[in-house]
């Protein structure tokens, strides 16, 4: 039940920033989540936790998916946000820039025994999370690499109701994220399902942007934010149980229901076995990846090569909590 009004405050707070209205003082940072909280958002939460011991102040708004939290970003109504966006950063005149990897693209295609590899998609329809998001830019790489083409491309916000439409029967292929590959593979139905060989990808699903000329102006608290998700991501590489232990339990995490937060020490050991979390917050190395990555997936334009990662990162508050 707790969860459920928690969704509903974030629906009620989300309606001021749609209408424009100011909801915060300027020095209060509006974060704008492109999810509800979830097991992949703990350690980022932790983060703000620490982030707010050493002085920030701040809210989160979440919004239904990606690119309503771009929007809110570059109009000005949220000034940090979750996302990977490219696409407007090299369109739009707004100066985006992403200061922090927060996961990588790490996802799985999973079928049913009628597929073996991904070569035998070809052709076939695929269930993916939205259009333009992170598991379509998977499955344009898949494409361009493998010299298939998909069927037909439906959308379903979510990889637990990805998985439910494989176990009901309304899909035969999909692209699911590391946690709940993980669950479907390890329950009892997980025997009628394969996980297709992919290759290894470096790019970022999730990143921490804002506008240039806001970052500049707020150096001090975004330093402060910086340096907490880098503490973070290095605690939890040393010891992912920290994650948990570390959660509030009067947060939003802690509100989730008590079978996700009893799996959470699961899932970030997982998480950070199979690499899906840069210790380093992706920096220059992140930078370069997402550049031929998100070209390749058709949200870029250009020669990957001749792209300037400062167009699309700024690395200051990265390269000073790294010192």
């Amino acid at each position: 039940m707790r969860h459920i009004l928690k969704r509903i405050m974030v629906t009620v707070t989300a309606l001021p920033f749609a209408l424009g209205l100011s909801m915060a003082s300027a020095d209060t940072i509006r974060i704008a989540l492109a999810e509800t909280p979830s097991d992949e958002l703990a350690a980022f939460f932790v983060a703000l936790d620490r982030a707010k011991a050493n002085g920030l102040d701040y809210e989160w708004t979440a919004f239904a998916d990606e690119e309503l939290a771009i929007q809110a970003v570059l109009s000005g109504q949220m000034h940090i946000g979750f996302g990977t966006p490219y696409a407007a950063m090299q369109r739009s005149k707004a100066p985006l820039r992403i200061v922090f990897q927060l996961s990588k693209l790490k996802f799985f295609p999973v079928t049913t025994k009628k597929y073996s590899m991904l070569e035998d998609l070809d052709g076939e329809p695929i269930l993916l999370h939205s259009r333009g998001g992170g598991t379509d830019a998977i499955a344009n790489v898949i494409e361009s690499r493998l010299g298939i083409m998909f069927g037909d491309r439906s959308y379903v916000p979510g990889s637990a109701n990805r998985v439910a439409a494989l176990l009901g029967g309304r899909a035969d292929a999909t692209i699911i994220d590391l946690s709940n590959k993980n669950k479907l593979m390890r329950s009892e139905a997980g025997g009628n399902f394969n996980v297709l060989e992919m290759f290894d990808v470096e790019a970022s699903d999730e990143a921490l942007f804002g506008n240039l000329d806001w970052i500049q102006e707020n150096e001090g608290d975004v330093q402060i934010f910086v340096n907490a998700l880098l503490s973070v991501y290095r605690d939890m590489h040393e010891d992912p149980t920290m994650v948990r232990r570390e959660t509030n339990p009067d947060g939003p995490i802690g509100q989730l229901p008590e079978e996700i937060l009893a799996e959470l020490d699961g899932f970030y050991a997982d998480a950070v076995e199979a690499g899906l979390y840069s210790p380093d917050g992706g920096g220059r190395t992140a930078a370069m990846a997402d550049l031929e990555w998100y070209t390749a997936a058709g949200q870029l334009e250009g020669d990957p090569s001749t792209l300037n990662i400062e167009d699309f990162w700024y690395l200051e508050p990265l390269d000073a909590a790294m010192q």
